[in-house]
């Protein structure tokens, strides 16, 4: 058996093979990451008098075209994490560290037999994956942005937050498209004012919201040389949001539609609609790829740190974190709603928080409970039973 270990890279890979001694055999063999370049790897392959078995890096995005094309061939490729070879590769004496030395220490793990073959999503489950995370992407960037709006606003009118609910209503919007700074809302007419409210809040808002503005206005601390600037500021930062909330919107639709062609129930939980049922699934992929319960929690990185060592046991435990950021993410939001929607967790929050638990422990605690039904759901492919 010869074992080939490729340290993925943007353009180019580095492979190196290793007979079932561990011995080197031939030189490392560097290859483009194209598919005349895969064609020269290949070509190495068969080459070989044994049956091979294969192992790359998942480094970030680069590794699954090399993926695709060596398991349409029928090869077995297993794909490991980067932190598991890191920690693979600190057994050495040596602090040597390239890319055919990378390589090895991928091959000399498969050679071990600790690794396994991956297992790629299906189509459908692998677009709600890669959607959902654009999605969590484009969120993170909005709120930067609001935050930027609520930090030129500190500047040029701070009392302007406590005028509404959020900064970010549509009928607030609307005034901050025509004005920014403190000193522009004390000279605006209140009639035109007023009217501008009532169009943007469908009525909600009227002259006593006016002039509640433009009183906060002339008694504002805000700085008034700031205006021009802060005027700029906003109506940038406000066109940039409405862009990302347009994209957001344009990604659940399509998350929607994906997700009426997958065989799911996780909509069935309360606490989880359609945006987290999609990256729920889109990260988990095939629940049968977890033969038991704990796999997927330590995935999932919701496992707790152990340190123990002879008469030394830590007190404190925290989650471990290590497995996917991307379905902690999303088990934390919808164990946030699942709280408030279902009747059982529901109890058990406010059990635990009149024990004296941390509102962040009690979250954690109701993560691994979703997470079992979430898996039992997956593997029966039957709905959700509310007690």
């Amino acid at each position: 058996m010869y074992f080939i270990g490729i340290d993925v890279g943007k353009r180019h890979h580095q492979a190196v093979i290793v007979d079932d001694q561990g011995e080197h055999c031939g030189d490392p063999l560097g290859f483009s990451n194209t598919r005349s370049g895969i064609k020269v790897l290949v070509e190495r392959l068969e080459s070989l008098d044994e049956p091979v078995k294969v192992a790359l890096e998942s480094s970030g995005q680069y590794w699954l075209c090399l993926y695709d094309q060596l398991t349409s061939l029928g090869y077995s490729v297993a794909v490991l994490n980067p932190l598991q070879i890191n920690a693979y590769r600190n057994i050495g004496i040596r602090k040597a560290k390239t890319d055919p030395i990378d390589a090895f220490w991928i091959a000399d793990l498969l050679r071990i037999n600790r690794a396994r073959p991956n297992q790629i999503p299906e189509d459908i489950r692998l677009q709600l994956r890669e959607l959902s995370r654009l999605r969590f992407s484009l969120v993170d960037r909005t709120g930067d942005l609001k935050r930027k709006v609520l930090s030129v606003l500190d500047r040029v009118f701070p009392e302007y937050e406590s005028l509404f609910s959020s900064v970010f209503l549509k009928s607030s919007r609307r005034l901050l498209e025509e004005a920014a700074s403190a000193s522009e809302f004390a000279e605006f007419d209140l009639s035109e004012l007023t009217q501008m409210l009532r169009e943007a809040s469908r009525g909600h808002f009227g002259e006593r919201k006016a002039q509640e503005i433009i009183a906060q206005a002339q008694s504002s601390i805000g700085i008034s040389f700031l205006a021009d600037a802060a005027h700029v500021e906003l109506r940038c930062l406000l066109e940039q949001i409405r862009l990302l909330e347009d994209q957001i919107e344009l990604i659940d639709e399509h998350l929607s539609i994906l997700l009426e062609d997958a065989n799911q129930y996780l909509t069935t939980i309360p606490g989880i609609g359609v945006v987290l049922a999609a990256a729920i699934l889109g990260e988990i992929g095939d629940v049968n790829r977890f033969p038991e319960l704990e796999k997927l929690v330590a995935y999932a990185g919701i496992d707790p740190t152990v340190h123990e060592s002879g008469q030394f046991g830590a007190t404190e435990v925290h989650m471990s974190k290590r497995g996917s950021p991307y379905l902690r993410r999303a088990l934390w939001l919808a164990a946030s709603m699942a709280r408030r929607y279902d009747p059982d967790l529901k109890a058990y929050y406010h059990k635990k928080k009149r024990e004296g638990k941390h509102h962040n422990t009690v979250i954690g605690a109701l993560c691994r409970k979703l997470l079992a039904r979430i898996y039992v759901i997956l593997q029966e492919e039957r709905p959700y039973v509310v007690r």
